[in-house]
């Protein structure tokens, strides 16, 4: 049986902590102080109360990696340059995709996913 890990191409759109942790090579421990210490960083919570990250949580959490330790960055650093960016930016980057483009992604991953299923049931 195949799964989504052994397809690449197909993205979720929740992930756990854990499998942030495992794309970012961040800690759990880390991502949770990050969540503490930066307020742009809020991952939603599921049920039981569980954080789930979508794509640009995780492109924040490099973000935070990136400038911390390959650039140098303090905490307070961050927070400064993060400041820096324009709310204009911002909220571009937040409204990058639009609600008809988000689900024509969905539909385009779905028909994937479809592909993928019917590939193994000819197998059969």
């Amino acid at each position: 049986m195949s799964t989504i890990a052994e397809h690449p191409q197909i993205k979720k759109l929740f992930y756990k902590i854990g499998e942030v942790s495992a794309m970012t090579q961040v800690p759990t421990y880390v991502l949770r102080f990050w969540e503490s210490e930066f307020k742009f960083l809020k991952p939603g919570k599921g049920r039981g109360r569980r954080r789930t990250y979508v794509e640009q949580d995780i492109e924040t959490v490099r973000t935070i990696k990136r400038l911390l330790y390959d650039e140098g960055y303090t905490l307070e650093g961050v927070r400064r340059q993060w400041g820096k960016t324009s709310r204009a930016e911002r909220e571009a980057s937040a409204n990058a995709r639009l609600p008809g483009e988000v689900l024509e992604h969905v539909k385009a991953q779905l028909n994937e996913a479809l592909k993928i299923i019917a590939s193994y049931d000819g197998e059969s």
